[in-house]
C-alpha cells in the first residue's frame, strides 16, 4: 500500500510536538521517564521508527501483574488541528478487532445463545454460505473463529468520499461467502469470517453490532475510549489515518466490521488484554469464566503453511505464536493508515499494545521491533526477533499431474465465466477468462510468484474479473486452486492494486483428456 518516506521537515515538525507519558488515576501514576528509566531505549526506538517510516503518531502501553506500569503517546493524531496523541486517543486497530469481536461472540455462547459446533448457517438470514468445496452444514462457528471454515481470503474496503456504498451483510454473504476448501481442513485467514461473526452477533442478540459491543463488552471492561466505528469519530477524540507522506486518508468502513472496525485507545487496549490474562480490574465485570479465556488461546491445530515469526496456531480470534520458550498470545493489524500490535505473555502476565496512524507494512509486522524493545526491557534474556519468512519461488517446474489444457469457469455475479488454462512441461503457462487473453505477472509483487506447492497451485495474473464490485479500482486476478485428480478448484480473486479489495470466486476447472501443450 503507501510506502513513501516522511521528510526531514515533516520530522522537526512532528518532534516539537511529541506528547508526554499520562498518568491513569486508580491503575498508574507514571512519571515522566528519568535517565536511568528502563524505557530509555524504547523511546529512542519509537523516534527512530517514526522518522524512518513516516508515522505521525505511536502510543504504548503496558500492564504486568495486573498493573499498568507504562502509557506514552508520540506525536499528532490529528497534523491538521495540531491535536497531539495521548494513551486515551482512539485508533483503529484494523484486524486486532477480532480478538474483540470474538470476546463478544463468546458472551453469547456463554448465556447458550450460540453453540460454536453448530453451523453458522443456522444463526444466518437468507444469505447462507456456499458449500463449493465441502458440506456448508461443517461451517461452524468454531470453524470460522479459527479461520478453518473453508472460506477465502477477503478484503473490502469502502472509502466515504466514493460512490460505492457498503453492501448489506446479507448480500455479500450471498456473494462471496463461499467454501473453496472443505471446512476443518485448512487454515485461510478470512476477513469475511469475522463479518460473519459480527452477523450473527447481531441476529441473535437483537441489537446492532455497534451496540451490542458497547453494552456487552466495552462497558463492562471499563473501556470509555473504544466502539464499533460506523462514521468518522470525534476529530478531537480519534486518530485520523495518513499516508506515509502525511496525506490525510478519508473516513473508511467495511462490510466485515467485526474483523475491522473496532476503534480503541492504548489504554484501553491493555485492559483489554488485563482481562484476558484474568488480571480483572475492580472496575470489570467478569463477562467471560477462567475456561472461556483459555479456550479462546488454543489453536485449532489446523496447519499454517508458510507461517512467519513463530506463528504456530490461530485460536478463537488470537494467534498463537511460540518464541523461544515463550506463549505470546497476539493479534496485528494493518490498513490504510493503521499499524497496531496487541500481545499477551501468560509465563510473565505481560500485555503490551503499540498503536499507530499510519502504516509501513502489512499486519503490523513494522512494529514488532517496538513491541520486541518492550518485552526486552521487562524479561532478562529475552529472545531475538524472529525472521518474517517471505516465499522465495523459484522457476515454475510443473509435475506432469499439472501439465495440459483445462478447462472451466468462474461463477461471479451470477454467470459462468468460460476460463481455459494451458500449463506446458516447460513451465509456460496461458489463461483466458471469458474471453481475455492473459499471463501471470512475471516480476516480483506482494502476491508472489506462480507456485506449486502442497498440492496446491497458487499465483497472479495480468487480467480482470469483470463485476459490478472490481470496477471500483484495478486489479489481478489470483488464482488459488487444489489439485484433485483431473481437477483443479478452489478461489479465482480480484485483487485490487491498491490494497482495498480482494474479492473471491469459485473456479472450477478439469483436464481435457489427451491435450498437450
Amino acid at each position: 500500500m503507501f510506502c513513501a518516506a516522511m521528510s526531514v521537515a515533516a520530522v522537526t515538525a512532528l518532534i516539537a510536538g511529541f506528547g508526554s507519558a499520562i498518568g491513569c488515576a486508580g491503575e498508574s501514576n507514571i512519571p515522566r521517564a528519568s535517565a536511568a528509566d528502563p524505557w530509555e531505549s524504547v523511546r529512542a526506538l519509537i523516534l527512530e521508527k517514526m522518522q524512518k517510516d513516516g508515522l505521525p503518531s505511536v502510543a504504548v502501553a503496558v500492564a504486568r501483574n495486573g498493573k499498568i506500569v507504562w502509557e506514552e503517546a508520540w506525536g499528532w493524531a490529528n497534523i491538521e488541528k495540531k491535536i497531539k496523541a495521548t494513551p486515551q486517543t482512539m485508533y483503529s486497530i484494523a484486524s486486532a478487532s477480532k480478538p474483540i469481536t470474538a470476546t463478544g461472540l463468546m458472551v453469547l455462547a456463554e448465556r447458550r445463545l450460540v453453540d460454536l459446533d453448530k453451523s453458522a448457517n443456522d444463526y444466518l438470514g437468507p444469505g447462507k454460505l456456499t458449500g463449493y468445496a465441502g458440506n456448508a452444514s461443517q461451517a461452524t462457528v468454531r470453524r470460522i473463529l479459527q479461520h478453518v471454515a473453508g472460506l477465502p481470503t477477503y478484503v473490502n474496503v469502502i472509502f466515504a468520499n466514493e460512490s460505492y456504498r457498503r453492501p448489506e451483510m446479507e448480500d455479500t454473504i450471498r456473494r462471496y461467502g463461499i467454501l473453496v476448501t472443505p471446512p476443518g481442513e485448512v487454515f485461510n485467514y478470512s476477513n469475511l469470517g469475522y463479518g460473519i461473526i459480527d452477523h450473527i452477533i447481531s441476529r441473535v442478540s437483537r441489537k446492532s453490532f455497534p451496540d451490542f459491543m458497547k453494552s456487552e463488552v466495552f462497558e463492562p471492561l471499563g473501556m470509555k475510549r473504544s466502539a464499533v466505528f460506523t462514521g468518522p469519530g470525534p476529530e478531537e477524540m480519534v486518530a485520523q489515518r495518513y499516508t506515509q507522506k502525511q496525506n490525510l486518508l478519508p473516513f473508511l468502513d467495511f462490510d466485515h466490521r467485526g474483523a475491522s472496525a473496532v476503534y480503541a485507545s492504548a489504554h484501553d487496549m491493555v485492559r483489554f488484554g488485563m482481562f484476558h490474562l484474568k488480571n480483572h480490574l475492580l472496575d470489570q465485570k467478569s463477562i467471560l469464566g477462567a475456561g472461556t479465556i483459555d479456550a479462546m488461546q488454543q489453536a485449532s491445530g489446523v496447519k499454517i503453511i508458510d507461517a512467519g515469526a513463530g506463528l504456530s496456531g490461530y485460536g478463537l480470534g488470537w494467534t498463537i505464536i511460540d518464541l523461544a520458550g515463550y506463549r505470546l498470545i497476539s493479534h496485528s493489524g494493518g490498513t490504510f493508515g493503521v499499524g497496531t500490535r496487541t500481545t499477551l505473555i501468560p509465563r510473565e502476565n505481560i500485555a503490551c499494545v503499540v498503536l499507530t496512524n499510519a502504516a509501513s507494512t502489512a499486519e503490523g509486522y513494522d512494529l514488532w521491533d517496538i513491541e520486541r524493545a518492550i518485552f526486552s526491557a521487562l524479561i532478562q534474556g529475552f529472545p531475538k526477533a524472529p525472521a518474517i519468512q517471505t516465499s522465495v519461488d523459484g522457476p515454475f517446474n510443473p509435475p506432469d499431474a499439472l501439465t495440459g489444457i483445462w478447462k472451466g469457469a468462474i461463477k461471479a455475479d451470477g454467470r459462468d465465466l468460460p476460463v481455459t488454462m494451458a500449463i506446458g512441461k516447460a513451465g509456460k503457462v496461458s489463461l483466458e477468462i471469458d474471453g481475455q487473453a492473459t499471463s501471470p505477472i512475471p516480476v516480483k509483487n506482494p502476491l508472489g510468484y506462480l507456485n506449486y506447492k502442497e498440492g496446491i497451485l497458487r499465483g497472479p495474473f495480468l487480467g480482470t474479473l469483470k463485476t459490478v464490485d472490481t470496477a471500483s479500482a484495478p486489479h489481478v486476478v489470483l488464482l488459488n486452486m487444489k489439485l484433485c485428480g483431473e481437477k483443479l478448484n478452489g478461489s479465482a480473486s480480484a485483487v485490487a492494486m491498491d490494497g482495498r479489495f480482494w474479492l473471491p470466486f469459485w473456479i472450477d476447472l478439469e483436464r481435457t483428456p489427451g491435450r498437450q501443450y
